[in-house]
């Protein structure tokens, strides 16, 4: 299958071959899930925390004698039920990060792909360099590239770009990412996915990979 390439103005460009196969309609959805769901845990911090009983700063000396006052028996002013005690089966430090094998992974994002260019939610265009690093200069290109009713773009470039990082920054409905570095997430978040002649021979050769 080939795509028809623009300029970043948005005029016509001739056409490129997507460069690796298309996934069959009723594979690679579970790939696609489980990849999302490691991704999105994988970015959860897992610091969350609460002292237990050996941890509050308190005496050891045990409040009152064992028999003979009518209260419940306690040894300590540290635990659960005292202001200021520790908390019990409270969060402790974790990981939240789940294994996805590679195989898993390149599947998932050429399922991705597959389903966005089938669904015309790519562009191809024939460089994503900038003249300036201004940010109206990239906001006007675009406009000029992407559907009227489309709200969030990905830009996929092939290497850093100090000018389209800096006038990409101040876009808060736009991402930038490097081809080497895509991953199935990212081509799932926004409502068009923007990329350059050299990034999708890129993510061609990550899809070839045996």
């Amino acid at each position: 299958m080939e795509l028809e390439v623009k300029t970043l103005s948005g005029s016509d460009a001739g056409k490129q071959a997507i460069g690796f196969d298309f996934v069959q309609e009723n594979k690679g959805n579970q790939a696609v899930h489980d990849t999302v769901v490691a991704y999105l845990a994988a970015q959860r911090t897992g610091t969350a925390k609460t002292k237990d009983r050996g941890e509050v700063s308190g005496t050891g000396k045990k409040p009152w004698r064992q028999k003979g006052t009518g209260r419940a028996r306690t040894g300590s002013r540290r635990t659960n039920i005292f202001t200021g005690g520790g908390v019990t089966h409270g969060p402790r430090p974790r990981d939240f990060s789940k294994k996805v094998n590679a195989k898993t992974r390149q599947l998932a994002l050429r399922k991705a792909l597959s389903e966005r260019i089938k669904d015309g939610e790519v562009v191809l265009v024939d460089s994503l360099k900038l003249k300036t690093h201004k940010t109206k200069e990239l906001r006007n290109h675009i406009l000029s590239l992407k559907p009227e009713n489309a709200e969030t773009v990905l830009l996929v470039s092939n290497e850093q770009n100090d000018d389209l990082a800096l006038a990409a920054r101040n876009l808060p409905l736009l991402n930038l990412v490097q081809a080497d570095t895509l991953n199935t997430y990212q081509v799932l978040w926004p409502d068009v996915v923007i990329l350059s002649r050299e990034a999708l021979e890129t993510v061609a050769d990550r899809l070839n990979r045996k």
